[in-house]
């Protein structure tokens, strides 16, 4: 399965993004799904991931400002990041861990 995303953008502190990711093909088996960010010199980090029956776990830097949804008729994945702050700026990553699919990544800015 392919991943790829789209949603990122340059945003004010405070305001909000919606990430979306789209699979090639059915996301019914492949398991747990999550977005990851990573900056440029820093180790890639879990911001929050989702279950093929919807239970979610979220970094703690990302609850209660970020949900995770996924549609798995749609074949789809979402981010919605509410409150953005600078340190949010990263280049963020969809994932499927169990059958090692990464997209290329949307970049985030969050300027102050």
């Amino acid at each position: 399965v392919q991943l790829v995303e789209s949603g990122g953008g340059l945003v004010q502190a405070g305001g909000s993004l919606r990430l979306s990711c789209v699979a090639s093909g059915s996301i019914y088996s492949i398991g747990a799904m999550a977005w990851y960010r990573q900056v440029p010199g820093k180790e890639r980090e879990l911001v929050a991931g989702i279950s093929s029956v919807y239970n979610t776990v979220y970094a703690l830097f990302a609850e209660g400002r970020f949900t995770i949804s996924r549609d798995n008729d749609k074949n789809t994945m979402t981010l919605e990041m509410n409150s953005l702050k600078p340190e949010d700026t990263a280049m963020y990553i969809c994932a499927a861990p169990a059958v090692e699919a990464y997209g290329q990544g949307t970049q985030v800015t969050v300027s102050s």
